[in-house]
């Protein structure tokens, strides 16, 4: 079925750092690179009018790179603006005004989530839900039981395939790459199981603190920011089905069908830790006990990957900033050449941040009579990192009403369910130094399966 565009862009929250730092460039980019010509309509309660909206948008956009005033005057044109309450009526009246004659309104919600219910009641009893979309940003609830019930409330007002929900790691050039890269090569599927993958490492590392974000991440912790969203969906895309059909939903039907067969962690599958100099940080409560990184050992009981472990990891005040994900190639099944192989001699590196390459490593023989190796890797693929920012790949995404790269309600429960057993203080936190890969309990983890795999640091950095 052909997805009807959508007529108008209402975005909640235009006066925030959401707007300023990903809305407005993104709908620059939608009006340069594609047409968008439809009324675009910011709310918020701020005390602004339509001539203050447009200087923050021409101001966002100037700190963007966009330095053409004739360019940023094409976005400008577009801008509409209602300020008001969000719990009053009359705000929502203004707003069915604005949209004229708008039959399929796409409604960005970037408010905090306590919100996401209030606006989406009075935007149905305004007559302006109907027909429409709604786009929502992460989280979605701090815990399962949170999520479902968002996803109730939610339902009331909007049915399930006009819901958009931003995770925008998803639309990230080389985490799509990972799709792509698979089944778009046939040597890879025919090896791409239990039989030859000894191991899977995700790793996403971050070599900053968590800076101006205390008070937030105080209550949300490396395994909600990160790992329950992002990593998850990385391990989706590493290890789903191929998608059957051409259908939108086939992928996401594919990625919600892994994502249920992935067994819920536990307490002995987890190591949680955090930075020394964490607690000092603004708005950080004292004592508290908030994981700054975290690793865990995952299993995905289904046919294809029996017994193989994946393990992820993700932390911050790491030696570098970077996402990686190794898969390791079982060794070969006896030593025909005297020689103990490693673990990780024959794998497939993926490199997603901050520059985007592939490695195959293989092992080769070294010159001379002797039959001995060594393990080299051969870059397969490396990209200037230059793509379609996230952001407007995503809203290009929602006002065409496709899918794909937005959470489904099941997906997104499903990868609640994993990490469920495991938020707050179920595990120790353990304390490591600015600078090291994180606790050394960590290690426990992957014994068996050789070490860690540490990412370099980008090259010229």
């Amino acid at each position: 079925m052909t997805e009807k565009p959508s007529d108008a862009v209402v975005f909640f929250g235009a006066t925030g750092d959401l707007a300023y730092k990903q809305i407005f460039p993104a709908l620059m980019g939608l009006v340069r690179d594609e047409g968008l010509k439809v009324p675009i309509i910011g709310v918020a309660k701020a005390g602004w009018g339509l001539d203050q909206l447009k200087d923050r948008a021409a101001d966002s956009l100037k700190h963007h790179g966009v330095t053409d005033d004739a360019t940023i005057k094409r976005l400008t044109d577009l801008l509409r603006y209602v300020d008001g309450d969000y719990n009053d009526e009359g705000t929502f009246a203004e707003l069915r005004q604005q949209l004229g004659e708008a039959k399929h309104p796409l409604h960005y919600l970037a408010v905090p989530p306590s919100l996401f219910g209030t606006v989406a009641e009075a935007l149905a009893k305004s007559g302006s839900a109907e027909g429409g979309r709604l786009v929502i940003e992460k989280p979605f609830g701090h815990n399962r039981e949170t999520s479902k019930t968002l996803s109730r409330l939610l339902a009331k007002f909007f049915p399930e395939e006009s819901i958009f929900r931003i995770d925008h790691y998803l639309g990230k050039e080389p985490v799509q790459n990972i799709v792509y890269t698979r089944f778009a090569n046939s040597f890879l599927e025919p090896i791409w199981n239990r039989d030859h993958i000894d191991s899977i490492q995700i790793t996403m590392a971050e070599n900053f603190g968590v800076q101006d974000r205390g008070a937030f991440y105080d209550e949300t912790g490396a395994i909600r920011d990160v790992v329950q969203n992002h990593l998850l969906q990385v391990l989706a895309q590493l290890t789903m089905d191929p998608p059957t059909g051409e259908e939108h939903e086939a992928m996401r039907d594919q990625k919600a069908a892994l994502l249920k067969a992935v067994r819920p962690l536990d307490s002995l599958s987890v190591v949680r830790g955090q930075y020394d100099g964490y607690q000092s940080v603004p708005g950080v409560r004292a004592g508290s006990s908030v994981e700054t990184f975290v690793a865990v050992k995952l299993f995905i009981e289904s046919w294809r990957w029996e017994g193989v472990p994946i393990f992820i990891r993700a932390g911050k005040m790491l030696p570098v900033t970077c996402t990686e994900v190794l898969v390791a190639f079982k060794r070969p099944p006896r030593e025909t050449f005297n020689e103990i192989v490693p673990t990780k001699a024959g794998h497939l590196r993926m490199r997603i941040s901050p520059d985007v390459n592939i490695g195959m490593g293989v092992r080769v023989k070294l010159p001379g009579d002797r039959m001995v190796g060594e393990d080299v890797e051969m870059i397969l693929t490396q990209q200037a990192p230059s793509f379609t920012p996230p952001y407007q790949r995503l809203l290009g995404d929602a006002i065409r009403g496709i899918g794909e790269l937005f959470g489904r309600d099941d997906i997104i429960d499903a990868q609640w369910r994993v990490v469920e057993a495991i938020l707050d203080n179920v595990t120790p936190v353990y304390r490591y130094k600015p600078g090291t890969w994180g606790p050394d309990e960590a290690e426990a983890l992957v014994e068996g399966h050789a070490r860690w795999h540490n990412p370099r640091p980008a090259e010229g950095t």
